[in-house]
């Protein structure tokens, strides 16, 4: 069986991740601003991700790089 669909009893720590990355999308991102239509949220939720996020947040799991930086280095 996939070890992605096993059975288990939740984690508290499965949802840190997202958490990390959804929290700061919502608080500092889509929370202050009014969206026309859905084609412009998606546009600013991917200028989020691709001009600030991927390029700026460092992760311990990353060896404190960036998502950007780590690509780099390990190619």
């Amino acid at each position: 069986m996939d070890h992605l669909f096993d059975e288990r009893f939740g984690n508290c720590l499965d949802n840190v991740a997202m958490e990390n990355f959804f929290s700061p999308l919502k608080t500092e991102r889509i929370g202050k601003k009014p969206y026309r239509s859905i084609a412009q949220a998606k546009a600013d939720v991917f200028d989020y991700i691709e001009c600030f996020y991927n390029p700026t947040q460092r992760y311990s799991a990353l060896g404190y790089l960036s998502h950007i930086d780590f690509e780099r280095e390990t190619g």
